[in-house]
């Protein structure tokens, strides 16, 4: 069986529907689905409007939550909890890293100033499985 950390990736390599939580102004959770795409980091990204609810409550708490690896009934994959910190760029370098040409639908290109790519910094992700268990548990050091 891979490592842990291959586990990860295995959900999180290929752009993949998540659901992405914050908290809104008034501290009530609100989660949204997002397509993310991990590094081998396991840093995530996705693509966002700057002017968007959540960059605002990015800006206000960075703290965030996703759960990505299921995505139906049928498909009951192992998943993941992931607790981590975001951040938004709209860097050059970032935006144009980030970008591809299924976003051309949502955005003019790589530097329409209403793009930004969204950043989320794990510090502990569960490893989940059907059945009763204890996940798998990744922690940054």
């Amino acid at each position: 069986m891979p490592d842990l950390k291959q586990r990860i990736l295995e959900i999180i390599a290929e752009p993949h529907l998540a659901s992405f939580a914050t908290l809104t102004l008034q501290m009530k959770p609100w989660v949204r689905y997002v397509i993310a795409v991990g590094d081998d980091d396991l840093t995530i990204r996705f693509a966002s409007y700057v002017d968007s609810r959540k960059i605002e409550q990015i800006r206000a708490n960075p703290e965030v939550h996703m759960t990505s690896g299921v995505s139906g009934l049928a498909d009951l994959n192992p998943y993941l909890q992931i607790q981590a910190t975001a951040t938004f760029s709209t860097d050059h370098h970032d935006r144009h890293g980030f970008w591809n040409e299924k976003l051309r639908s949502i955005f003019a290109g790589p530097d329409d100033p209403l793009y930004c790519v969204v950043i989320i910094s794990p510090y502990r992700i569960e490893y989940c499985r059907q059945g009763p268990y204890e996940p798998d548990v990744w922690i940054k050091i």
